[in-house]
Formats: C-alpha cells, structure tokens, sequence
C-alpha cells in the first residue's frame, strides 16, 4: 500500500505519544524512520518501531532522557544516552559538537547506553549543511563473521561520511556486512529469499533463507577488505567509547536487553580555502560526467537517495499493508514480568 510521508510520521508521533514522549522527541525519532523510508531503506523505517515501542513498554528505553555530556578534553564529549531514544540523543550530542567545533575546528562525541540510532545518513548530512565534515561509527551485536570464518563475530559497524560541497552535501553511509541485518530482518518479514553469498544459517551453512540468516551469520562486504574495516571499526569504537565488543552487545536487534553498544560522532571544520566548496562539487559532477564502458549513468553515494526521497514525497512511500494495519491497531504493551 503507498502512504504519505506525512501521514506516516503522524501514527509514529502518535504511537509513541501514547507511550508518554513529549512531542519534540517523538518528531524526532519519526524523522530518522521516516528518512529511512523516503530514501529505500525500509530496513531501517517503519519496520523498526513495533521494537521501539516494546523496548519502552519494557523499561529499556527512557524517552524522558536525552543524554548527560562531560567534556572529556577540550574537544571529546562523553555522553551518558541514559537508555534515551538514540536519535533524541545523538541529535543533542550533535548540536554540542557544532557549537565545540566552531570553537576548536574538530570535536568528538563518545556515546554509551543510547537505543539505536537507525540510518546514518541523516545525522552527518545534518553537518555537513551548517559546513563541517561528519563522520559517524557506530558498534552492533555479533552479525557478521570473519573472513574465511563462518561464525558471527564482528558488528555490521556502519560508517557514514558527509562533506559539504557547494551544492548537494556528498553522503556515504554503509554497513561493512555485505548487507545490514535490519534488510535481513526486512526480508524475513516480506519473505523475500537472500542473494547468494549474503548469509550463513546457525550451523555455518550458506543460506538464502532470510529467517535462518537471522540466527547466523553475514558476510563482510569485498571478502578481506570489508572485514579488516569493520575490524578496524569495532576497534575504534570500543576504544573511544569505552564499549564492549561486538560478541558483548545486545538491545539493537531485541526488547530484552539493554542497549550497551557504542556510537561515535566526528565533526571537522574544513580548509577554508577560496572557492573549495566550489571545486569539490564540479569534482563530483565531472565525475557524473566520466564515461563508463556499459554506458550507464554514474552515480554518487547519495544520489539515488534524494531521487528516492524526491519521488517518495511526489507518489507516497510502498509500506507492508499488514505493518500499517497493526501499527493501526496497536495498543501499548505491559513490561515483561521481572
């Protein structure tokens, strides 16, 4: 069924209204799942907020919170996400660092105990608009195993980078998996077989059944190359958070636990030389431009996502009509017994 972005945001403000989140928070946490639906990413839109909604019921999410900072140096901010909201949180964090940032010309912030973030893309395109670099890491539960492994060990550690350009902002936003566990859990729920050599099931065997690839293991994207990133990712997120590694994390995936994995934030004020904005934005276009043997278009991390978000806000978003209708229907839930 196809609805609007606005009457979407409107059930998710008042699915969540109903569980106590004051109106600016709600508005909040709507715009990052409905940003997800505009640009393709249904992995991480609607599908994502019946878990939300259980995760407050049970108390594992504090949507009266939005984060506690202290100013481990001069330009790294600890955040304490107190069980909030993760997008109520980071886009507190992010305001700080603006601030910082004009200040110190770079800021980092470290975040603990914040609920999932959802797509990336948003909070460093947030950034790069008011004109400095963003890069976002954040950390996840075991999903994705080693290379020439089978076990799953390492999070999908996506990463986001947005540069602002005298145009549109360039945004990149990848897990390092050969794709995100959330699309996993989105083909499950469509039942939608996997690609080949996207997933191992529990026992270690390739799979294209996306429910049995929810209980394995995924694959790092480029073989080597994307596990030594995501290694390399985990590492770094662990060691300026503080966080635990991937095979210690929970509460992204699930309404039991609490939400323990880390998410780091990096804003960078860029060389102010003349006319730079200028020349990385024809640099992109001069690239659009450059020939290709298949003769296709050549495209730019992030061009397809505002064709995607443009033509969703003209025609209306595709959504699951059986999620709409429970959605519809739903009633808040009792917490789990102790």
């Amino acid at each position: 069924m196809i609805v609007s972005a606005d009457m979407m945001r409107e059930l998710i403000e008042t699915r969540l209204r109903e569980l106590d989140v004051s109106q600016a928070d709600a508005s909040c946490q709507a715009m990052i799942l409905v940003e997800a639906e505009l640009r393709g990413h249904s992995s991480h839109g609607l599908q994502r907020l019946p878990r939300i909604l259980l995760r407050i019921a049970n108390g594992l999410c504090d949507p009266s919170k939005s984060g506690t900072h202290c100013w481990r140096s001069q330009a790294i901010l600890e955040v304490d996400g107190e069980n909030g909201l993760g997008p109520v949180v980071a886009d507190k964090a992010l305001d700080a660092l603006i601030s910082r940032t004009n200040e110190t010309g770079i800021a980092v912030a470290a975040i603990t105990r914040a609920n999932h973030l959802g797509m990336l893309a948003p909070y460093v395109e947030k950034v790069a608009r008011v004109g400095f670099v963003a890069i976002a890491l954040s950390s996840s539960e075991a999903l994705v195993h080693p290379f020439g492994g089978t076990r799953a060990m390492l999070g999908t550690n996506p990463i986001a980078i947005a540069v602002p350009t005298a145009r549109e902002p360039f945004v990149l936003d990848l897990a390092t998996s050969v794709v995100s566990m959330g699309r996993v859990h989105h083909y499950a729920a469509s039942g939608k077989p996997l690609e080949p050599n996207w997933a191992r099931d529990r026992f270690g065997q390739p799979t294209t059944d996306a429910e049995a690839a929810k209980h394995g293991a995924l694959a790092p994207f480029g073989d080597a190359k994307g596990y030594g990133l995501g290694l390399a990712f985990e590492l770094l997120v662990a060691s300026i958070v503080g966080s635990v590694p991937a095979p210690g994390i929970r509460g992204t995936l699930d309404a039991q636990h609490p939400c323990n994995k880390g998410d780091v934030f990096l804003t960078i004020q860029p060389n102010g030389a003349r006319n730079l904005i200028e020349l990385l934005a024809d640099f992109l276009d001069d690239v659009r431009r450059s020939e290709d043997a298949a003769e296709r278009a050549i495209r730019i991390p992030g061009d397809g996502s505002r064709e995607r978000r443009a033509k969703s806000l003209a025609t209306g978003i595709e959504i699951d009509a059986e999620l709409w209708q429970r959605l519809q229907d739903y009633a808040p839930l009792q917490p789990f017994a102790a």
